[in-house]
């Protein structure tokens, strides 16, 4: 299948494992956003650390703002596969599109690596 028209690069595996973990971490010991509407709302008060979305939203019009919106803001976003995962991941039972860390928690090492990661996957995609 191929990647919705609002994914602009390819997150590698590790890296999507990794965003799971750290919004199961966060949601844990910091404060996670769930839902587009309020991952959009810290996005737009740049309050965001680090923003998952995921790749499987249906219509993706719901989502498609996002990637552009952290790109004006310099808030780092990563894809990932699965709504449903994103939302266990977060600890609730439905699928999530979106979601945010506000507060790291105990995923701060976690989500620095994840940035510095991400930032070198765009740079090998541009």
């Amino acid at each position: 299948m191929s990647k919705p028209f609002y994914v602009k690069y390819e997150a590698p595996k590790e890296v999507v494992d990794a965003a799971y973990e750290a919004l199961s971490i966060a949601s844990k010991s910091g404060v996670v956003k769930k839902g587009t509407n309020e991952a959009t709302k810290a996005v737009e008060r740049a309050i965001a650390k680090l923003v998952v979305i995921a790749e499987d939203v249906d219509p993706p019009e719901v989502i498609a703002h996002l990637p552009l919106l952290c790109e004006e803001r310099k808030i780092p976003y990563v894809f990932v596969p699965s709504k449903a995962q994103l939302g266990k991941s977060i600890g609730i039972e439905v699928p999530c599109a979106s979601a945010c860390i506000i507060k790291e928690g105990e995923a701060t090492g976690l989500i620095k690596e994840i940035i510095t990661r991400l930032e070198q996957v765009k740079r090998g995609s541009e």
